[in-house]
């Protein structure tokens, strides 16, 4: 005995698998069943209403292939469905591996369902229609490779829902009214009115052509040619490819624009190949061309590049700050933002020359959180400090300064691990984990930040008075 089953156009997953499951459960062989097979020649009986006693279960791939194959515009794809499961019930889990024919061919028909579903989504392109309610409607036409409107509309339904649609193809349309979907018995192209939008997205479309990216089989991959008589921005692809070798030449001629501040310090820093030495750098110019390529924390990522101490490498005075700000991360150079011409400012009137000095940062790159077009500071944490240490522990060890200059708490933390208040140690000098003096003070940048004027001015003679409390401490030691 032979058995026919018909399935309908509309819900035809669930419809296959209410089939399917039954016949199994009865142990039906897939040679004796015809899947839409149309008229009864042969005598072909329905299945059976009622379940069998055979309990079949199947993998979870099974369903997620079958989800997708049944939509496939194949006639065979249901028998193939049910021969796989059929071997899956009899114990062959090789049914879907791709290493055997069956299996292979189920994946092959999933993959293209998939990527039919995927070109509906990306090529529908809707047209306004007239409408009389407060709802905007709209229609499209679409001709798939599969049926695979009805498991792709419901992508439609959620991305448009606060307006009325249609979908039409040969074989189905799908119609979203009110909030609700429904399906339609296929039909021809209906006749779109014009849309105003079109000619809008076309322009964009044109605008946004580079003739210079061009690259045919990819374009034709990706956006097949069947789709392009429905796109309106394809009708423009034909003069813009013949237009396309004098728009490249237009753009040779129109040259590069400027690039941003720093940029070029960025693509140093990315596309330099470093050759790392077997020892440790033995000179200042080493360690700088080093630290170039810091990775020893996160900052470097967004920084626009390391940020190294400079001035006399003979100094007997270093002055260290907490880390670079914008000006500094631009430049390259330490101290030469508000905060830094301040310190000069302050250092001038302190008789303290500036080329005499050594001046850098506990961290070497800039902190920041973006604000719009600014980039705000942040202060770096203990671990960003504690892993910028190694490079400040390097400029110590070839400036060898008489003394050090903490300015700030970062700084402080930095020289000497101790995290106390700034307030209870300014104008002190203390041990630094490299064995020398370190005299803490204000950062310049402290002044910048108050608000009273008689508060600032005394921030400004304290951090002075310190300056020479350092010139002070070079002058006993270089007389000693």
């Amino acid at each position: 005995m032979t058995y026919s089953v018909t399935l309908p156009q509309l819900g035809v997953w669930q419809a296959w698998r209410n089939a399917a499951r039954l016949a199994i459960s009865h142990g039906i062989p897939p040679h004796k069943i015809t899947w839409n097979g149309g008229d009864d020649l042969f005598g072909d009986q329905s299945l059976p209403s009622e379940p069998g006693v055979e309990a079949v279960h199947v993998p979870p791939e099974f369903i997620r292939i079958a989800s997708s194959v049944v939509w496939h515009s194949a006639p065979e794809r249901f028998s193939f469905l049910y021969e796989a499961l059929w071997r899956l019930a009899k114990g062959e889990r090789a049914a879907l591996s791709q290493a055997d024919p069956l299996g292979r061919r189920l994946g092959v028909m999933a993959k293209s369902v998939g990527r039919d579903i995927h070109k509906m989504h990306a090529f529908v392109r809707f047209r306004e229609l007239p409408t009389e309610g407060e709802r905007r409607s709209f229609g499209a036409w679409f001709e798939p490779e599969h049926n695979t409107l009805e498991p792709g509309a419901d992508f439609f339904a959620k991305r448009f829902a606060d307006m009325d649609w249609l979908i039409a193809t040969p074989g189905l349309t799908a119609r979203f009214h009110g909030g609700r979907l429904t399906f339609e018995p296929g039909s021809s192209k209906p006749d779109l009115p014009d849309d105003a939008s079109e000619a809008l997205w076309a322009t964009y479309f044109a605008n946004i052509f580079n003739p210079a990216r061009i690259k045919l089989d990819a374009m034709r991959s990706e956006m097949p040619q069947k789709y392009w008589k429905n796109l309106p921005e394809t009708r423009l692809i034909p003069s813009m490819l013949a237009d396309a070798e004098e728009r490249v030449q237009r753009m040779r001629e129109a040259g590069a624009s400027e690039p941003r501040r720093g940029a070029a310090a960025v693509s140093t820093r990315y596309r330099e190949k470093l050759a790392l030495p077997d020892e440790m750098p033995s000179n200042l110019e080493e360690a700088e061309r080093l630290a170039r390529h810091c990775q020893r924390c996160g900052l470097c990522e967004a920084a626009t590049q390391t940020v190294w101490g400079k001035g006399n490498p003979n100094a007997r005075i270093m002055i260290v700050g907490e880390q670079p700000g914008d000006r500094e991360d631009l430049a390259g150079r330490p101290f030469v933002g508000p905060a830094g011409q301040l310190l000069h400012g302050i250092m001038a009137d302190a008789g303290l020359d500036p080329s005499t000095v050594w001046l850098t940062n506990a961290v070497k790159h800039f902190k920041f959180t973006p604000r719009g077009r600014k980039r705000i500071h942040q202060n770096p944490n203990r671990g960003e400090i504690e892993r910028c240490r190694w490079w400040l522990g390097l400029e110590l060890g070839m400036v060898k300064p008489t003394i050090t200059m903490a300015l700030g708490a970062s700084a402080a933390f930095a020289l000497t691990s101790n995290g106390g208040p700034l307030s209870r140690r300014r104008g002190t000098i203390e041990t630094g984990l490299h064995g020398g003096p370190v005299l803490i003070s204000w950062h310049p940048s402290f002044i910048l930040r108050e608000q009273q004027k008689a508060r600032q001015a005394q921030i400004r003679l304290e951090l002075a008075a310190d300056i020479a409390a350092a010139m002070q401490a070079v002058t006993r030691v270089a007389a000693a």
